[in-house]
């Protein structure tokens, strides 16, 4: 109490002003590893290496930069061989020499020339085709408008595998001939004479015209079960005497076994 009733008593210095104190800092933390850092840190630097040292040895005066002095250096020009130069022929001989020549021939070639033209025969021309307005000209034996089949071998002659075929198909014919001669001998069928044949196909198509007559007069529509089988049934019976005419005069002979018919 009595130290603060002191400050608050009115004194000539509480007029100066206080620079207030600062309070202390803090001791500072340091790693323990700092050391170790800035060793590292400096390991990679080198000294000088940005700017350089800071003195430089300067040349002598008679030391200056010459010129070419940095061009490379080669060895002396020495004359090129070749390995096989012992083996190599003579080289062409210039304008100015006058090689001897070799045996001399008393041959005329002007006239042997002319002679040869003259006997020659005449090349013939190449075939071509024009096959545009401007004149465009094409070779004719590779564009597939020469019949080159008239100059093969086999040309006009029957395929091998036609003559396979048609040897078969006569062992065939022969063997249904022979079949047919032998149940005809032992009764197992019978030929149908050329009277008998035109009986039967005036027959069927006498069936024919009467189902067609009664197919003629069916009503126009169909509205009921009956009336529709009765067409579809009329229609099948029909179309089997058409094929059945047409089989009887397509074969001049026909062969009739005892289970019935055989073409």
């Amino acid at each position: 109490m009595y130290g603060r009733s002191r400050e608050k008593e009115e004194s000539i210095y509480n007029l100066i002003p206080k620079t207030p104190e600062k309070p202390p800092k803090a001791e500072r933390h340091v790693s323990k590893f700092h050391s170790t850092v800035k060793g590292e840190s400096k390991h990679t630097k080198k000294e000088n290496k940005t700017m350089g040292p800071s003195k430089v040895t300067v040349n002598e005066p008679d030391q200056f930069l010459k010129k070419r002095s940095k061009h490379p250096t080669f060895p002396d020009k020495k004359e090129f061989k070749y390995p096989d130069n012992d083996q190599r022929r003579p080289p062409v001989p210039k304008h100015t020499e006058k090689p001897a020549m070799g045996i001399k021939s008393d041959k005329n070639f002007i006239s042997t020339n002319a002679v040869d033209n003259i006997m020659s025969v005449p090349k013939k021309p190449a075939a071509n085709y024009v096959d545009t307005r401007t004149g465009t000209v094409n070779a004719l034996e590779p564009s597939g408008l020469t019949p080159k089949y008239l100059n093969k071998k086999e040309y006009g002659k029957t395929p091998t595998y036609l003559i396979k075929r048609n040897e078969e198909a006569k062992q065939a014919q022969a063997d249904y001939d022979e079949y047919v001669e032998e149940s005809l001998k032992r009764g197992a069928m019978k030929c149908l004479n050329e009277s008998e044949r035109q009986n039967i196909i005036s027959g069927l198509k006498a069936n024919w015209e009467e189902i067609h007559h009664q197919y003629q007069g069916l009503s126009v529509v169909t509205d009921t079960a009956p009336k529709k089988n009765r067409k579809e049934r009329m229609e099948a019976e029909m179309d089997q005497l058409e094929k059945d005419i047409d089989l009887l005069e397509k074969h001049p002979k026909i062969y009739i076994a005892n289970t019935g018919m055989a073409y």
